[in-house]
């Protein structure tokens, strides 16, 4: 058994070390927030934070993560009302809403180490999320406004 830390709680699995954390995610814990969207670290529909960074989940195995701080979009904030969360809804940001989550990871990760990023660095940074819907305006708004709103 190994054993993980995600969302502030303990988790063990049988899963192989070599499995990619995203397949121990969705598959062995059912933490099904977190996306499947290309296998290959190209898209971001599975980004989680790894010790507060954001990271594809999709590309780490589980053995790189034992000893790590895991947070899904599910632990981002027990009632759902993180600043991000909040200013998806008001900005109306999803449209099929398959990225969200990983969308809102990554930003979530950019205000935490740069709380009023300019629109420039928000574009640069989010640009390894890939929104097949296109709301790339809305989702820029939203990271916004929640750096003005938090």
């Amino acid at each position: 058994m190994l054993r993980l830390t995600i969302n502030g709680q303990p988790f063990e699995t049988n899963a192989q070390p070599d499995t990619p954390l995203l397949w121990v995610l969705r598959e062995h814990l059912g933490l099904t927030g977190t996306k499947f969207g290309c296998g290959a670290g190209m898209c971001g529909a599975c980004t989680v934070h790894i010790d507060g960074e954001a990271t594809f989940a999709c590309q780490i195995s589980l053995a790189e993560v034992t000893d790590a701080k895991i947070t899904t979009i599910e632990g981002l904030s027990e009632t759902g009302d993180h600043p991000l969360q909040k200013a998806w809804i008001a900005e109306q940001t999803p449209q099929c809403g398959y990225c969200q989550s990983g969308q809102i990871m990554r930003a979530a990760a950019l205000l935490a180490n740069n709380p009023s990023p300019s629109r420039d660095e928000i574009t640069e940074w989010m640009q390894t999320n890939i929104c097949r819907c296109g709301t790339y305006p809305r989702i820029i708004r939203a990271i916004e406004r929640a750096a003005t709103e938090s």
